[in-house]
């Protein structure tokens, strides 16, 4: 399975976050904290490579919290400042909000000092689709002003939003990169909800999250699927799925889209539990192709 997905307003967004760069004084990347390295995009890392930076892991509710810990670790270790949140959560907002406005400080004094009036920080926001990049910046802002979906590549444009006197933030469409090289970076993304179901195999998918879960996880598949043991075949276990879950057709056979349909929505929904989908432990990296492709393939 290869997946490509580069639509035509991810090119022009690039370039626009390129040039709208010089307007910032830093950046705050958001990244899924079940999959916290794999959907930071490496084509933003390059350009954002001279400016000081911010990660937020978003939906900390879905991911396992030991992880999650180790993540913001690795991250601090790496001389990136970063936290994790619940964008539901007034008081995980206003980490944020802090957070943002120390980075901003140091501008403001470097301002003051030549005599020109301190301002409220720019703040540029960006992150993959799907990230909940909009509904972070409906909670920073308190009011809705940004467009919130459950399917990636809803903001396509540029906009700048106040945050109270705290900073301004220019939000950006999200942006994936032109080709994954490492499919274990594109199955993570696609289990999460990140590349639309329209491109993929949801079936290869869900197998590679059971397989994922079998290894990392064990106790709650047993669990969630009502199991005894532990199955290796996967067509045994999607069948085992299938028939706890109720996803037959005609004559009693196990529908197998659907049965991959019940395991991503287990796990994107949090019916899994708090999952994690690559640990801190690994290099895990992704590809940085320059080409960019006008749809995507499976």
């Amino acid at each position: 399975m290869s997946i490509q997905w580069f639509p035509g307003h991810m090119a022009k967004a690039r370039r626009e976050v390129e040039e709208k760069l010089k307007l910032v004084d830093f950046a705050m990347e958001l990244v899924d904290a079940r999959a916290p390295l794999s959907s930071q995009n490496p084509m933003l890392q390059q350009v954002l490579s001279n400016k000081t930076k911010m990660i937020v892991m978003m939906k900390k509710d879905l991911a396992d919290p030991e992880e999650t810990k180790r993540w913001i670790a690795h991250f601090k270790a790496n001389g990136i400042p970063a936290l994790a949140i619940d964008a539901n959560k007034k008081a995980d907002i206003q980490q944020v909000i802090l957070m943002a406005k120390e980075l901003g400080k140091e501008k403001m004094e470097r301002l003051q000092k030549k005599g020109i009036q301190p301002r409220a920080a720019r703040v540029m926001i960006v992150g993959i689709p799907n990230v909940g990049k909009s509904t972070l910046i409906n909670r920073l802002a308190n009011k809705k002003i940004a467009k919130t979906g459950d399917r990636p590549g809803v903001t396509k444009q540029q906009l700048w939003i106040k945050v109270k006197k705290d900073f301004e933030l220019l939000d950006t469409p999200g942006i994936l990169w032109p080709k994954f090289e490492d499919q274990q970076v594109a199955e993570r993304l696609a289990a999460i909800g990140t590349i639309k179901d329209q491109l993929l195999s949801l079936q290869d998918i869900a197998a590679f999250v059971l397989r994922y879960m079998q290894e990392h996880y064990p106790q709650i598949v047993l669990e969630r699927y009502v199991m005894e043991s532990a199955m290796d075949d996967m067509w045994d276990l999607f069948v085992h799925i299938g028939k706890k879950r109720g996803a037959l057709e005609s004559g009693g056979h196990v529908n197998f889209d659907k049965v991959a349909e019940i395991i991503l929505r287990d796990l994107r929904t949090g019916r899994l539990g708090r999952i994690t989908l690559e640990s801190s432990a690994n290099d895990v990296t992704g590809d940085t192709s320059e080409e960019p492709q006008s749809n995507g393939q499976v």
